[in-house]
């Protein structure tokens, strides 16, 4: 009797290169998806930040929509809308992120004046 070996056919290796491909493009999904997430956020601060310093301008007799424009911009954020009711100070942020050579444009609104 001769030995009998039986035939591989090489299901293993495919089937790793497929799962290693899968958990790649989760990966990259991942980190695109956390990238954004930290740029709403970092809009959003630009924006709290923004309008405290609008309404504190207004405060002390000077613009608010300029010092807010200014505040916006050290935190890379772009001044988009400004609006002054009384000592209250209402801005619109847009913060600028590039993933994967895409740009996306994240927006977001805060309002602050005297409690």
């Amino acid at each position: 009797m001769g030995s009998h070996r039986p035939i591989q056919h090489g299901f293993v290796t495919p089937f790793t290169a497929a799962i290693c491909g899968f958990l790649a493009i989760l990966a990259v999904a991942s980190a695109a998806g956390g990238a954004v997430l930290v740029g709403q956020r970092r809009a959003e601060s630009a924006a709290d930040l923004a309008a405290l310093a609008g309404a504190t301008a207004i405060q002390n007799g000077q613009a608010g929509c300029t010092a807010a424009e200014t505040v916006a911009a050290d935190n890379r954020g772009i001044l988009i809308d400004c609006v002054i009711e009384g000592e209250v100070v209402e801005v619109r942020i847009r913060h600028e992120v590039t993933l994967v050579g895409r740009d996306w444009r994240l927006h977001a609104t805060a309002r602050a004046g005297p409690a």
